[in-house]
């Protein structure tokens, strides 16, 4: 197979690849942001289903993708707040904390969503108007590459996506740049390893933390609107479908550091792209195999990886860990 005839295979594949790593990129970077600071976050997946229906119903009700992403930054800033009172100031289990989350979105969304619209816990069809749709700012470079090789994969997995795709890559060096760069960031990864010397400097270890969750809720307010309103054209039940521990496991995976996270995400939704692509297809001596096999590749990939076979991987020393101060 000549290089120009791969890549036309491989354009389609990349571009859905990476739409399907964007909710995984906004949550990943979600717990970086949280684990950083030393507060674990089980609860993604409570947030980001929060989120998506909350920006469903919002963007139906009001006729605007932006209404439904404020709406979905909005719930997931409550909920990561929730989070934040029980496991900084009450300095309660954070794993409890953040798996009582989960149950209560995954219940919660349900019950709204049928007793609102009564369509079985889903939120109403969006139209065109109210989704976030991909953008056309070809700038004529498709023409000047043409329709093969490069120019497929410029064409087909670069250009043409949705705004939210753009701000999740622009959102990996944003949060490297304030993390590795700023005062704020040394500090908030200085809480995360040693609060106790924070605390001696005169910076408050739970205003810190909180900004974290704050940040932490705000991120996966992107993901579970992206979900919802772009990715799909409205709320569905359960929607999330586990992408909130696959973005730990991502996490674990890239060694809490921004770009090795891009690098995780990317190839959970390439993993996540070629199952769907491979789904009904022959595969050559074994011939067809079930749907649910290929389905099943990406939760294999996080068994895999949680296993061990990614290296050592260090958490922040104080990650998990409650602080109190001492008199």
């Amino acid at each position: 197979m000549d290089p120009t005839t791969f890549l036309d295979l491989a354009a389609p594949v990349l571009g859905s690849g990476l739409r399907l790593a964007v909710p995984l990129l906004f949550a990943c970077l979600a717990g970086l942001w949280s684990e950083r600071s030393g507060v674990v976050d089980i609860g993604l997946e409570g947030k980001m289903l929060a989120a998506a229906f909350a920006a469903g119903a919002a963007a139906a009700t009001w006729h605007s993708p932006w209404a439904g992403l404020l709406a979905g930054i909005a719930a997931s800033v409550f909920l990561a707040l929730v989070h934040g009172f029980a496991s900084i100031t009450q300095r309660g289990n954070q794993i409890v904390s953040g798996t009582a989350i989960n149950f209560l979105a995954a219940g919660l969304t349900v019950l709204l969503g049928q007793v609102w619209y009564g369509q079985g816990g889903r939120t109403p069809q969006l139209g065109a108007s109210e989704r976030f749709l991909a953008l056309d700012f070809d700038f004529g470079v498709s023409r000047l590459l043409g329709g093969h090789g490069i120019g497929a994969v410029w064409s087909e997995a670069l250009a043409g996506h949705n705004i939210l795709v753009y701000a999740a890559i622009a959102a990996v060096p944003l949060t490297w740049w304030i993390l590795w760069r700023t005062r704020f960031g040394l500090r908030l990864r200085a809480v995360g390893d040693n609060p106790q010397a924070v605390d001696t400097a005169g910076v408050s270890v739970a205003s810190l933390r909180y900004r974290a969750v704050i940040v932490c809720g705000v991120l996966t307010g992107f993901a579970g609107t992206y979900l919802s309103v772009a990715q799909s054209a409205g709320f569905v039940r359960d929607m999330t479908a586990g992408k909130g521990f696959i973005a730990l496991a991502a996490l674990v995976f890239a060694k809490w550091k921004p770009f090795n996270a891009l690098a995780a995400c990317l190839l959970f939704g390439l993993l996540d792209a070629v199952s769907i692509r491979l789904q009904g297809t022959p595969i050559p001596g074994i011939g067809r195999v079930p749907v649910q096999v290929f389905q099943a590749l990406p939760y294999l990939l996080t068994v895999v990886l949680l296993a061990g076979f990614i290296g050592r991987s260090i958490p922040p020393k104080a990650s998990g860990v409650p602080y109190t101060k001492d008199r």
